[in-house]
């Protein structure tokens, strides 16, 4: 895994709020964490914009269970 070392501008209540929401010592580990939750929930809308264009319906046990098996 590459690391990136970057120089940016923050304001320092939004790194404090990181920093405490994330429980996080340092700056580093804060905004890593932050950053990888931000694109965890951008996944997890896409994801739900794909079922909701798409959506499975199931309509008893045995199709759920045949489901299963084919996965």
């Amino acid at each position: 895994m590459y690391r990136m070392k970057v120089t940016a501008i923050i304001a320092d209540d939004l790194i404090g709020n990181v920093k405490r929401y994330t429980r996080s010592s340092t700056v580093t580990e804060a905004i890593t964490i932050a950053l990888k939750d931000w694109v965890d929930i951008y996944n997890i809308k896409e994801l739900n914009k794909q079922i909701k264009l798409d959506p499975l319906f199931i309509e008893n046990e045995h199709n759920i269970r045949e489901l299963n098996r084919a996965l």
